[in-house]
């Protein structure tokens, strides 16, 4: 069962953290905490609970006990991974040892907290998550909007965009594209408009990020 994908949202999201632990004591107590401190709060009892709710598109992480009914929390973590659900994962444990916790982190987990835990180590492991999570989402939305004007130029403008950013000169470009110096130009000028470039290196940044190849050394 994968999981269900994210709602879109109209206004900036407050941060959301997803609390997946079979103890229903524990998971009122940590969304009374979470709450305290301006965080919304999703509470799941298993990973099949999670697995069937849309996730909020907000940034996130996920507070998840290691021993679940069913799906275990490390192989519910290696799950997300499999389909591409990206967010910073917390692990808590009451029975937390030294190959279980070299496994979350290895596997990308944030942190892995044992029971009994503090208050202010669980807070301070969210909120370093969520800023994760948002520095993430932020970088990702950049990189969409690049992606979308690269793709409103023409083929042969991505063409000369590419030649150009590898490390070409106007004159090398026109002879390897069989146009002239002063076409060649003209194609780099709508390039750099249409992909609104302030300079030259900042459309040679937005090169990389399409998966053009890098400038030459």
């Amino acid at each position: 069962m994968k999981v269900q994908k994210s709602r879109k949202e109209t206004a900036p999201a407050t941060p959301v953290v997803i609390v997946v632990d079979d103890d229903a004591g524990l998971r009122e107590a940590l969304s009374s905490l979470f709450r305290s401190v301006g965080l919304e709060v999703a509470l799941f009892a298993s990973a099949l609970e999670m697995l069937a709710a849309p996730l909020p598109d907000a940034p996130r992480c996920l507070v998840l006990d290691i021993r679940l009914p069913g799906v275990s929390g490390l192989d519910f973590q290696q799950q997300l991974t499999r389909q591409d659900v990206d967010m910073p994962i917390i692990f808590m444990t009451g029975h937390g040892d030294i190959p279980m916790s070299v496994r979350a982190m290895k596997a990308g987990a944030l942190d892995f907290l044992t029971k009994p835990f503090r208050d202010q180590d669980m807070l301070d492991a969210v909120l370093a998550a969520i800023a994760m999570d948002r520095t993430r989402r932020d970088e990702r939305a950049a990189s969409d909007h690049v992606r979308t004007l690269y793709e409103s130029l023409t083929e042969r403008e991505k063409q000369i965009m590419g030649l150009v950013t590898s490390g070409l000169m106007n004159k090398q470009v026109a002879a390897e594209v069989g146009l002239s110096e002063i076409t060649v130009k003209i194609y780099r000028g709508n390039v750099m408009r249409k992909m609104a470039a302030r300079s030259f290196a900042d459309l040679v940044r937005m090169a990389e990020a399409v998966g053009l190849s890098k400038p030459k050394a």
